[in-house]
């Protein structure tokens, strides 16, 4: 059984300010409802106040302004949010790489595979392909020939990497997502299509995650590339030649068409569609569901709908759709009160 950690020992890790019993002991992380002795849980949004004085959490994370709203055990903090996130991997440490290949596992002779990574069963490394320090190949996966795998990734069961490929250092892939299929490429042809070869490749950065089922398309000609801290949730479909900036983060269900590229520090809500060849700035917000369908180039800018506008914009048009039956009814009778609507309906 994990023995946990006092709240001393999280705050001198983490730092932030022990206030009540220091010497308290957590082992886990939870929610302040769901939350029982030996957890811990936070308060990062005043509307969870109230939930404060029933929750049988052990101790919890308050900000600066919520310091003395309980008098349990607690670490008061700047980001009650982040620091709790930092304390859940403290106390949920992701499991420790076991080096070896497994004997089911089927890697060429010509691959590298580095004596501290590990290679689950039935995983088949192709001819020439390097799997880094402390990578973790799950079961069932393929890395196709020439492919490369940074030190310290890892990639769940079922994930394909396609030959050329590479993936950096410290990422994390997540069952089924297909990273260097063929982009989405057919010239016509008297009525029928001729298939462009795509022979770039995808390249993948440090420190990036990528959903389960998640698609990333090798290039036509030029390289797909996805830059260092990005974060891809589920069932995103990114096509042939985009490139995703550095720490913009994307959540399920979005598809980015041909030739976009999203600049850095970007988020980008679920089911939003970009048509393609567009350009996105740097720390553009898009609400969920949003359509895109021209360049953003004011960076920082929120937008929202379909066709994507700015989001005090989009607002207002909300607004004035939902009083559309009022103006016109108003219409309608000021017309007919000055005889300018007769015989229209």
């Amino acid at each position: 059984m994990q023995a946990g950690y006092r709240l001393a020992e999280i705050v001198a890790r983490l730092g932030g300010e022990a206030v009540g019993d220091d010497a308290v002991a957590v082992s886990r992380a939870a929610s302040l409802n769901g939350a029982g002795p030996g957890a811990i849980a936070f308060l990062s949004q005043a509307r969870h106040r109230a939930d404060l004085a029933s929750t049988r959490a052990s101790a919890v994370i308050l900000g600066q302004d919520a310091r003395d709203a309980t008098s349990l055990p607690r670490i008061v903090c700047d980001e009650p949010y982040l620091y709790f996130a930092r304390v859940s991997a403290l106390l949920h440490p992701a499991p420790a790489v076991a080096p070896g290949v497994h004997p089911q596992a089927a890697v060429d002779p010509t691959a590298t595979v580095a004596a501290s990574a590990r290679v689950d069963a039935c995983a088949v490394i192709e001819a020439e392909a390097r799997i880094g320090e402390g990578a973790w190949i799950g079961p069932g996966s393929w890395i196709g020939s020439g492919a490369v795998i940074g030190p310290g990734t890892r990639l769940y069961g079922g994930v394909r990497v396609y030959p050329g490929c590479e993936i950096g250092a410290r990422g994390l892939v997540h069952a089924g997502a297909v990273i260097g299929a063929d982009g989405f490429g057919f010239a016509p042809d008297r009525g029928t299509w001729f298939k462009i070869p795509q022979v770039g490749r995808v390249l993948v950065g440090d420190d990036v995650e990528i959903g389960a089922n998640t698609t990333i398309d090798r290039g036509a000609l030029d390289d797909t590339v996805i830059e260092d801290g990005v974060k891809l949730d589920n069932l995103i479909q990114i096509a042939h030649n985009c490139r995703i900036g550095a720490h913009t983060a994307i959540a399920a269900c979005v598809g980015i068409a041909g030739s976009v590229a999203v600049g850095r520090h970007c988020m980008i809500g679920g089911a939003v569609m970009i048509n393609g060849h567009l350009s996105i700035a740097d720390r553009v917000v898009i609400s969920g569901g949003s359509g895109v369908t021209k360049s953003i180039t004011e960076p920082g800018i929120h937008v929202s709908g379909a066709p994507a506008a700015p989001e005090r914009e989009w607002r207002r048009t909300t607004v004035l759709l939902r009083n559309l039956d009022r103006m016109n009814d108003r219409l309608r009778r000021l017309e007919r009160a000055t005889g300018k609507g007769e015989g229209h309906d």
